[in-house]
């Protein structure tokens, strides 16, 4: 049921990425003050405005899932912030090596992006720990939609936040009414690299609930087998064969 598409956006993919490093290597132009090393801007910014999206969707399938009670919505919730999470290690690891090589730091702690960022990673850092520490499945999906939903709501707060913090900010301003603070070969660059990164990280998120799903459905094919088995009834013995001498 979730592996519906997958080839291609596979392919989609595959496609789209290659755009985005070639547009980003050979047609966008090098900043005049950092050079070469903005480049990296067309791959942490957009990894984390999916990774950011991908929480506040772990949260909508959480209230999905709080309202019908589908265990597909719960799954979906969790592959979302499970990948966010991954993506998440990936923009901050980017955004040290990028903060290093332009402003000698690998981390400001003034910087309200950097650190808004990090508080709603640490926040969903603590999902799984939450949601594996309780047994009753049940329980365990409640729980962590409910988690899921307090923590996403904390995402299109902390934006707003940052956004009111403009003065203190350095980052570039690149989702605003007058097209950000990009020339023209940039944004176009910066817009291919956001869709090619949202559409990765949906094939991805497709490919994981894929492999959990199918996962799930050997487990309990594995459970329904043992308990036939162990409602057969016992084998007769067998009669002790004939002595030759």
């Amino acid at each position: 049921m979730f592996g519906r598409g997958l080839k291609t956006l596979s392919i989609l993919s595959a496609v789209l990425v290659t755009l985005a490093l070639s547009l980003a290597f050979f047609y966008a132009p090098e900043d005049a003050d950092q050079g070469i090393r903005q480049k990296i801007f067309y791959i942490h910014v957009p990894m984390a405005i999916v990774a950011l999206c991908g929480f506040v969707a772990g949260g909508i399938f959480g209230i999905l899932y709080l309202r019908t009670r589908d265990r597909a919505h719960d799954l979906r919730s969790y592959v979302a912030i499970h990948l966010s999470l991954i993506l998440g290690v990936g923009v901050l690891l980017t955004g040290a090596i990028w903060a290093k090589t332009s402003w000698g730091h690998w981390w400001l702690w003034d910087e309200p992006t950097l650190v808004s960022f990090l508080i709603v990673f640490l926040l969903f850092a603590c999902y799984q720990p939450l949601r594996f520490s309780i047994e009753d499945p049940e329980r365990q999906s409640r729980y962590a939609a409910v988690f899921s939903i307090v923590a996403g709501a904390w995402v299109p707060i902390n934006f707003i936040a940052v956004r009111f913090a403009q003065e203190a900010n350095t980052h570039p301003r690149v989702l605003n009414a007058s097209g950000g603070d990009l020339p023209g070969e940039m944004r176009l660059t910066f817009l291919v690299s956001l869709v090619a990164m949202a559409v990765l990280a949906v094939t991805l998120w497709k490919y994981e609930l894929t492999s959990k799903h199918a996962s799930m459905q050997l487990r309990a094919l594995r459970r329904k087998l043992t308990r036939e088995e162990d409602d057969l009834p016992a084998a007769a013995p067998r009669s002790a064969a004939p002595q030759h001498l």
